[in-house]
This record gives C-alpha cells, structure tokens and sequence, in this order.
C-alpha cells in the first residue's frame, strides 16, 4: 500500500485506557504524570475520565465504557488521525467480554503507526522520549491513494 506522511503536533491527542483492574494503576500514573500530561488532549473511557478529573483536574474527553464501545470510539479516532498516543493498562491474565474489540483497537493503532503502550514501562519510555516534546513525522497508509486505485 502507498504510504503518506502525517505530522504530529508539539501537543499530542492521548487515548488513555485500562481494563479494570488496571484503572487505578492508570490513575496513579496519571497523577505522576500529571504535569507532563497538562498541555495535552485526553480522552479516556467514562469512569477513568471522572476519576482523573477529580484527582488531578486535568481536563479529559470521556466516552463509553469499553464494554459499551468505548474501543471501537477510540479505534475510530485512530483511522481519523485524532489519536496520536495510545496508553492501554490492559489485563493480560483476565479474559474480557469485548477481546475482540481490544484486539481491533491494537490493530487500528499498529495500522496506522501510533505509538501505543501497554504497560508502565513502555509508557514511560515514550513520554520521556525527546520525540515526545516534538513535531514528529509519522508514515502511514495512503487512504486517499487507495480507494482511488480502487476506481480506476
């Protein structure tokens, strides 16, 4: 597939989400992210959005919960170029109902090449990555490229 170029801004749009047993570890990283995180658009699902906001007073875009669509909200985001980061606290050990819809939420954020974290680890070396604080050049697929092809 062709492939085009997307910038990032210096203030990146951030999906923050987590399973529930991992919501108060994405909580408590937030708080000792919090300023790192301040200049930032945040979205997250419905119950994170209020706790982060009454913890920390960051301002956060709330959607469903993930059960109820959240992932498919947040996945579509991503094909729009709106999601520029992908922090997912996942559960590896617990089953969910929605797994395919988690998988589908990977999928999206690999095909359009965002970074995304799954862990503290990982979320700590993108944030404190010098990349993180710049305008970054992305590739990506061509969507325009590829449906022209298709009516041709």
């Amino acid at each position: 597939m062709e492939q085009t170029v997307r910038t990032l801004g210096l203030s990146k749009h951030i999906a923050l989400v987590a399973h529930d047993h991992c919501k108060a570890s994405l909580l408590e990283w937030v708080k000792l992210n919090q300023a790192t995180l301040e200049p930032h658009t945040l979205y997250t699902t419905a119950l994170p959005a209020t706790f982060i906001n009454c913890h920390t007073g960051l301002n956060v875009n709330a959607m469903l919960s993930g059960p109820m669509g959240s992932d498919q909200q947040v996945g579509a985001l991503i094909a729009e170029g709106k999601i520029d980061v992908l922090i997912f606290f996942w559960d590896p050990l617990n089953a969910v109902p929605h797994d395919p819809d988690v998988k589908a939420l990977l999928r999206l954020a690999t095909v359009w090449n965002i970074p995304v974290a799954t862990n503290r680890a990982t979320v700590h070396f993108i944030i404190q990555s010098p990349l993180f604080a710049q305008s970054v050049k992305l590739s990506l697929p061509d969507n325009q490229h590829y449906l022209q092809a298709r009516l041709e």
